[in-house]
C-alpha cells in the first residue's frame, strides 16, 4: 500500500491524524504504518459501546455428562476418540500469548520453570499431557501453537531449544494472534508511537480468525482434521486431546464439547455453561445474580454447577461458519497509553479508550449443541494465575506433585 491509498483509506472514515507524523518517519517505519493500516478492520473499529451492549436471553441450567456415567462409558468413549485421533481428524490449538508478568517473569508464560528440582517449564508440562494421548493413540496430532507479537519469537526460540519437548517437530505449527487497533471515546484511532497504531491482543475468541489469516487453515484442511481441541496455556494438568472428551462429543452428535469441573462454592470466579434462549452460553461470574450463584436443587446441589476450564472442542466446518458470519465484538474500555498532539506520550491514569475484543465463549452460544463435560478437578484443573495464593504457582505445584509428576 502508498501513502496515497492509505490516506483516501483513512479519509473515507475520518481517521487522517494517523497520518500526522508521516513524513517524519524513516521508510521502515512508514511501510510498518501503512501495513497497519491496511489491515484495519473497518467494521469492528466501528462498533459503537451501545451495539456492543446486548441483554442476555433466558438463562436456565445446562447439564452435563457427569463423572459416573463417563466412567460407565469409558471405554466406548476412549474407543470412540481413539479412532478419530489414528484417522487423522484431531487438531490441538494452544493458546500461548500471555506473558508471565504477573508470575514476577518477563518471557512468555509457557517457558515459566515450574519445576523445583529439576528443568521442567509449563510447554513441557503440556507437552507430556500431549503425549500421553499420542503413546496411547500410535498416532500424532498436529499442534498449532496461538503466540502474539510480543512472544512470537522467544516462543519458537523455546520449542526449538528444548527440541519440541520429544513431540515431532512437523506436527508443531505456530501463528501470532491478530491485533486490534484501540481508539478515543470519540472513536479516534490512537497512536502508541508516531508511526504506530494503538493495538492490542483481539481476545481469545480470535484464534480460528488469526489461524485462517496464517494459512494455517489450510494445512488443517490438507491433513483432514475436523474437530480442534482449543486449550490455554495456563492450567498444566488439562488433558489434551482427550480420547474420551472426544469420543464422547462425537458420540453425542454434538457440535461442540466443554471441559467442566463442579463449582468449589457459589462464589468461585469461573464462567458457568448454561443454556441461553435454549442454545449453549457461558454465563461469568461478575454476570450471575447471587440468587443464580446460590440456587440449589433438591438434592442440594448448586443448580448452575458447572464451571469452563477454557479447553473446548468444535467442529471445523462449524467454526468456518462463524467465521463467515462475523463474532460478536466486544468493546471494553481501558486505558490506552497515546501520542498527543504535540507528540508527546501519554500514559493516562484512568481509562481514556476502547479497545476491541472477540471472546471464546461467544463461539459455544455460536453452536447449535455443545456437550458438557465434567472432568475431575484435583486431575485436570491447575491453573497457574497468580505467583502465590489462589490458583497460583504454588498450588499448581501441589496439584502437579499429587498426580505423580516429578517437580
Amino acid at each position: 500500500m502508498k501513502k496515497e491509498e492509505a490516506l483516501q483509506i483513512l479519509k473515507e472514515h475520518k481517521q487522517d491524524h494517523v497520518l500526522k507524523y508521516y513524513d517524519t518517519l524513516n521508510e521502515k517505519e512508514q511501510k510498518e504504518l501503512l501495513s497497519q493500516i491496511k489491515d484495519v478492520d473497518w467494521e469492528v473499529v466501528e462498533t459503537t459501546k451501545s451495539e456492543e451492549n446486548q441483554n442476555r436471553g433466558e438463562i436456565t441450567p445446562l447439564g452435563a455428562v457427569e463423572i459416573k456415567e463417563i466412567e460407565e462409558r469409558k471405554e466406548e468413549f476412549i474407543e470412540e476418540g481413539l479412532k478419530s485421533i489414528r484417522e487423522g481428524k484431531v487438531g490441538a490449538i494452544l493458546l500461548a500469548g500471555g506473558m508471565g508478568t504477573r508470575l514476577g517473569f518477563d518471557q512468555p508464560k509457557g517457558t515459566y520453570p515450574i519445576g523445583i528440582n529439576r528443568d521442567l517449564s509449563i510447554f513441557e508440562c503440556l507437552i507430556n499431557n500431549l503425549l500421553e494421548v499420542t503413546d496411547m493413540a500410535q498416532a500424532y496430532v498436529p499442534l498449532y501453537v496461538m503466540t502474539s507479537e510480543k512472544n512470537h519469537e522467544a516462543t519458537v526460540q523455546f520449542f526449538e531449544d528444548k527440541n519440541y519437548f520429544g513431540y515431532p517437530e512437523d506436527y508443531v505449527h505456530f501463528f501470532i494472534q491478530d491485533m486490534a487497533p484501540a481508539v478515543d471515546y470519540e472513536g479516534k484511532l490512537l497512536l502508541e508511537e508516531k508511526g504506530r497504531l494503538a493495538t492490542s491482543p483481539n481476545g481469545n475468541g480470535g484464534w480460528f480468525t488469526s489461524l485462517h489469516k496464517s494459512g494455517l487453515l489450510d494445512d488443517v484442511h490438507n491433513r483432514g482434521v475436523e474437530w480442534l481441541n482449543i486449550f490455554a496455556v495456563d492450567n498444566v494438568l488439562q488433558r489434551i486431546a482427550d480420547p474420551a472428551f472426544i469420543g464422547a462429543t462425537i458420540l453425542s452428535g454434538k457440535e461442540s464439547g466443554s471441559k467442566v469441573v463442579r463449582k468449589a462454592a457459589p462464589e468461585e470466579r469461573v464462567g458457568v455453561l448454561c443454556a441461553e434462549d435454549g442454545r449453549p452460553s457461558i454465563v461469568e461470574y461478575y454476570e450471575m445474580t447471587d440468587e443464580m450463584a446460590n440456587l440449589r436443587d433438591d438434592d442440594g446441589e448448586l443448580t448452575y454447577r458447572f464451571g469452563v476450564i477454557l479447553n473446548y472442542l468444535f467442529r471445523v466446518d462449524r467454526l468456518e461458519d462463524i467465521m463467515a458470519n462475523h463474532m460478536h465484538v466486544h468493546v471494553v474500555e481501558k486505558k490506552i497509553p497515546y501520542i498527543d498532539e504535540t507528540g508527546n506520550l501519554v500514559k493516562p491514569e484512568e481509562p481514556n479508550g476502547y479497545k476491541f475484543e472477540t471472546l471464546i465463549l461467544d463461539m459455544i452460544n455460536m453452536m447449535e449443541s455443545n456437550l458438557p463435560y465434567e472432568v475431575v478437578r484435583e486431575k485436570e484443573f491447575a491453573p497457574v494465575k497468580n505467583l502465590h495464593g489462589v490458583d497460583s504457582v504454588d498450588s499448581a505445584r501441589e496439584l502437579l506433585k499429587a498426580n505423580g509428576v516429578e517437580l
